[in-house]
C-alpha cells in the first residue's frame, strides 16, 4: 500500500503537474488511511484486499473522531482518485472506494435580519444627494423583491412596471419571472430616478438602459453593490455577516412568517426547487421559537 501510494505521488508531481500543496494534501489522506489500517489491522494491506466494507469503516472511523463533512468528503476524494490510478496501473482489480457516497452536506440556517433591523438599514442612506437616494432605492427594491444581487445590477428600465407594481427579474439560467415591487420601494426609485445621472452611453439605450448606475453613469457590478452594504452595515452597527443575499433571505423569512405559503415564496424567489425554498421554513420556526422564548411568561419553565 505504501509503495503504491508513492508511485501515485509521484504520477500527480511528474504527470498531473499538480502543485507542493495538493500533494501534501493527498499525501495526508492517503497516509491517514494507512495509519488507520495499520491501528485496526495491525498490518497495512495491499490496495486490492480492501474491501468497501472496511473503506466504510475507515469513513465511519473519521465520522466518530469529530472531521467536519467537508474533510471526510476531501478524504473520500482521494482515495477515489487513488484507486482509479491503481486500476489504471493495473495495481489492483477492483476499485473498493467506488461505492463510498460523501456525507450529507449539513445546511447552515442563513442568516437574516429582524423587521427593526431591516428598517435601520433601509433608513441609513442619506436622501440629500443621488448616491444616497440610489443606495436606498437599491436596498428598498432588494428587499421588497427578494433579488439576487445579480438580478439587481441587470434591471433595465424597461424591466420596471410601476403602475402595476411589478418588476421583470432576470434569474438564474436567463429565467425570466415577475416579481411584485411593493410601493417603498417605487417611491424610493422614483425619487432616485430625478436625480439620476447617465452616461451618453446608458442614455441612448432608452428603455434598456440599467436601473442604477454608478457615478459616471454607467451600470453598476455585484462588487460595487456589495461595498455599498458594507459601508452601512459598520455605519449601522448590524451583524458583520450581513450581505446583499441576507435581504434576499430576510425576504423570504418575513413572508413566511406572516403566512406566505411556501409555493407563493418559491415562484417569488425563482426557485426551481421547492426543496432550496425549505430551508427558510427553518429559519422561520427558529424566529418564532425566539418570539416566544422572550414574550411569553412561562416559556422558560419546564
Amino acid at each position: 500500500m505504501r509503495r503504491a501510494v508513492a508511485q501515485y505521488l509521484r504520477f500527480l508531481a511528474n504527470e498531473r503537474n499538480a502543485s507542493d500543496l495538493t500533494i501534501k494534501a493527498y499525501r495526508e489522506d492517503l497516509f491517514g488511511l494507512i495509519e488507520w489500517l495499520e491501528m485496526s489491522h495491525g498490518n497495512t494491506p495491499a490496495p486490492g484486499a480492501l474491501s468497501p466494507q472496511e473503506l466504510r469503516a475507515y469513513q465511519a472511523a473519521l465520522q466518530e473522531a469529530g472531521y467536519a463533512r467537508s474533510t471526510i468528503s476531501r478524504k473520500l476524494a482521494s482515495l477515489r482518485s487513488f484507486y482509479r490510478f491503481a486500476m489504471r496501473q493495473g495495481i489492483t482489480n477492483e476499485n473498493p472506494a467506488k461505492p463510498l457516497r460523501n456525507p450529507r452536506r449539513q445546511r447552515k440556517l442563513p442568516h437574516v435580519l429582524s423587521n427593526a433591523e431591516i428598517g435601520k438599514l433601509l433608513l441609513a442612506p442619506s436622501s440629500l444627494n443621488e448616491a444616497g437616494l440610489r443606495d436606498r432605492a437599491i436596498l428598498e427594491t432588494m428587499y421588497s423583491a427578494g433579488l439576487r444581487v445579480s438580478e439587481l445590477v441587470t434591471l433595465r428600465d424597461g424591466d420596471l412596471d410601476f403602475d402595476q407594481g411589478l418588476i421583470r427579474v432576470q434569474g438564474k439560467g436567463r429565467k425570466e419571472r415577475l416579481s411584485p415591487l411593493g410601493s417603498y420601494a417605487i417611491k424610493a426609485i422614483k425619487r432616485y430616478f430625478r436625480y439620476r445621472t447617465r452616461s451618453s452611453k446608458t442614455e441612448a439605450l432608452g428603455r434598456q438602459s440599467p436601473v442604477f448606475v454608478n457615478r459616471f453613469g454607467n451600470a453598476l457590478t455585484t462588487r460595487s453593490v456589495g461595498r455599498m452594504l458594507e459601508k452601512y452595515i459598520l455605519e449601522t452597527d448590524l451583524d458583520t455577516r450581513t450581505s446583499p443575499h441576507t435581504l434576499r433571505h430576510s425576504f423570504a423569512t418575513h413572508l413566511l412568517d406572516r403566512g406566505a405559503d411556501i409555493r407563493s415564496v418559491q415562484e417569488l424567489l425563482g426557485h426551481q426547487s421547492l426543496a432550496t425554498t425549505q430551508i427558510y421554513t427553518h429559519v422561520s420556526a427558529a424566529n418564532l421559537r425566539q418570539v416566544y422564548e422572550q414574550a411569553h411568561p412561562r416559556a422558560g419553565m419546564q
